[in-house]
């Protein structure tokens, strides 16, 4: 009788003990899944980055140097970053510094190329162009400045639909889209009739 007790305590404890190992196993899991959904929360929210400071210099010396209160990586391409109130600086060589601001940029970290959208405007001597979009290229090695563009300097005031300036040359361009519009220059000195 006492053997019989002790094969089913024996019996008790084996069911006890895969019992205990199955649920510390399942446990085990459930932690390893906290962690893992706790890791992908940390990717999720670890692609904003706050002040965000670039500089770079060209084989020519050219020097860009973009600033943005906030960045956001694109998650389908890491080489692409959303920027938010933003302030750049180009500073060409042999040539007086260009000054950017907008509300909100994108800018390509390997060619360092950048799209500045919304209340763009553009600082260079005493010229200043007002746009909500401008397409900064070096590889281009152009700035195309559209979508509502005033350009005032001490003398004129000027509207157009597209300001393209090679960064080389200075070499600009000012067209409107449609043949039949005409670009629009004011001189702020005038006082009499045309």
């Amino acid at each position: 009788m006492s053997l019989k007790y002790i094969r089913i305590f024996l019996i008790l404890i084996f069911f006890g003990a895969i019992i205990f190992t199955f649920t510390k196993i399942l446990e085990n899991e459930k932690k390893k899944e906290i962690k893992e959904e706790k890791k992908e929360d940390i990717k999720i929210s670890s692609n904003v980055i706050k002040n965000v400071n670039y500089s770079s210099t060209d084989i020519k010396g050219n020097e860009y140097i973009i600033n943005a209160s906030e960045g956001e990586i694109d998650y389908s391409n890491t080489n692409i970053i959303f920027l938010t109130n933003v302030r750049a600086l180009i500073k060409l060589k042999n040539s007086e510094i260009i000054k950017i601001t907008s509300d909100y940029g994108k800018y390509n970290t390997t060619n360092y190329d950048t799209i500045f959208s919304k209340n763009v405007e553009i600082n260079y001597l005493e010229n200043q162009i007002n746009s909500e979009y401008l397409d900064f290229s070096i590889k281009r090695n152009s700035m195309i400045i559209s979508k509502n563009v005033i350009y005032n300097n001490l003398e004129n005031v000027m509207t157009a639909d597209v300001i393209e300036i090679n960064i080389g040359t200075k070499d600009t361009k000012i067209f409107m889209y449609e043949d039949e519009k005409k670009v629009n220059i004011k001189n702020k000195n005038w006082y009499g009739d045309y």
